[in-house]
């Protein structure tokens, strides 16, 4: 594991019990099962505890949900927010980002006895409003519907003491930073700054040079470096076979991510999958809130086996144990490649990523992976050949009909990362 880190910062960590954590925080650590800290912790939680502003990248999966996370916790413990005025802010770009970041600091949270918001869009405002009124010291927040809420005089930033961007490059490419600027220019300028990005393009970067005061920086896991957990593959086939063979791979045991361009053909084929026997579900953006919500939980308790997705997965969604991404449509972009590609292979573990590739999409996928320095095993395979079983689990599926309705989102707590 390759990582860099800024001459002159504190030197990285190996046990959380090298850190400056309050006591209790230690504690629920141990009670969670986390032991150990993941290098980009180890690395930037010296620094970020000392109140340095970080700039820590690495892909997704790489732990620094809890880079930034424990560091924020931290240093807002004993502090209590006034009405509409919290003390800590995370402005992440998805809906299920959002959420699991907070998932993932709440045992901490409690253990230091401040309270966190989840402020986005596709949920009643009013609600939120609500508890912004009641206080909250920790907002985690989409920058849409927190503008919302500054504009309504529901919010105000003026006692935010540390502030976090995470998945930068995500929010600029989703078009989010005007919003960006705009709510952070709102927050006392000295105060503490923590941006995590998977790259530095020149928006993030522009973001990095007006908002960052002398940051500590950190790479770890960056993108498009080989990793032995993440083995990457490009399936060439005949296009009459993409049907049968999406099938095949969607029959496997065990769960998979199926990634497609448009929600029509995400619908679709999630449709055609439960038709064939596959316990299958399409989760875009064009589906409610609760809907996302409901289908997530049903591909993490293992009722849904094949998630249809297009890019909205891709950006912030953590699943346990997922050992295998699969682009139905191959993406046309390098991020996009790579922001799938961190649905598996996170924290350590192994896993595959495989794009199917019909003969007129070959050159363009090529071009594609040498602009993400990736390097993937190419196979020629049909329809129930053991080539495709061997890579992909692949199985004939069993053509009785099912029906998918996913289960009400669970409430107990998951390892964060």
């Amino acid at each position: 594991m390759n990582s860099t880190q800024t001459p002159g910062s504190l030197p990285a960590v190996t046990a959380f019990a090298d850190l400056a954590l309050p006591e209790r925080m230690r504690t629920a650590l141990a009670a969670e099962g986390v032991t150990v800290p993941f290098p980009i912790q180890g690395a930037t939680l010296p620094n970020s505890l000392a109140g340095r502003d970080v700039l820590g990248r690495g892909r997704t999966g790489s732990g620094k949900t809890l880079a930034y996370g424990l560091a924020l916790l931290a240093r807002t413990a004993g502090r209590r927010a006034d009405p509409r005025r919290p003390l800590a802010l995370v402005l992440v770009p998805t809906r299920e980002l959002a959420q699991q970041v907070t998932d993932a600091l709440a045992p901490y949270a409690r253990a230091v006895e401040l309270r966190t918001l989840t402020v986005v869009g596709g949920l009643p405002i009013a609600r939120q409003a609500y508890a912004l009124r009641s206080g909250a010291e920790v907002v985690v927040a989409t920058p849409g519907r927190l503008r919302d809420l500054v504009e309504r005089g529901d919010c105000r930033l003026d006692r935010v003491a540390v502030t976090v961007l995470d998945e930068a490059d995500q929010m600029a490419d989703l078009g989010f930073t005007p919003q960006v600027t705009e709510l952070l220019d709102l927050v006392p300028a000295e105060g503490q700054r923590m941006m995590f990005s998977a790259t530095l393009d020149h928006t993030v970067d522009q973001l990095v040079r007006r908002y960052l005061t002398d940051p500590v920086v950190h790479a770890v896991d960056t993108p498009g470096e080989d990793d032995a957990a993440l083995e990457h593959h490009l399936l060439y086939i005949h296009a009459d076979d993409k049907h049968a063979t999406t099938t095949e791979i969607a029959a496997r045991e065990g769960r998979v991510i199926m990634f497609l361009e448009t929600q029509h053909a995400a619908d679709r084929l999630a449709e055609a999958l439960q038709a064939s026997g596959v316990r299958a579900a399409a989760l875009h953006g064009g589906k409610s809130q609760a809907e996302r919500t409901r289908t997530l939980a049903g591909f993490r308790s293992g009722q849904v086996t094949a998630l249809v997705a297009t890019n909205v997965a891709a950006r912030g969604i953590h699943v346990d144990s997922l050992d295998l991404v699969v682009n139905v449509d191959p993406p046309s972009d390098p991020k996009d490649y790579l922001h799938r590609s961190g649905r598996t292979a996170r924290a350590g573990e192994s896993g595959s990523v495989v794009t199917l590739v019909t003969p007129n999409q070959r050159r363009g996928m090529s071009r594609l992976l040498t602009k993400a320095s990736i390097h993937p095993q190419i196979t020629r395979v049909r329809p129930g050949e053991p080539e495709l079983n061997r890579i992909t689990g692949a199985r004939p599926p069993t053509g009785i009909p099912v029906r998918v309705a996913a289960p009400r989102p669970s409430t107990r707590r998951r390892r964060p990362m």
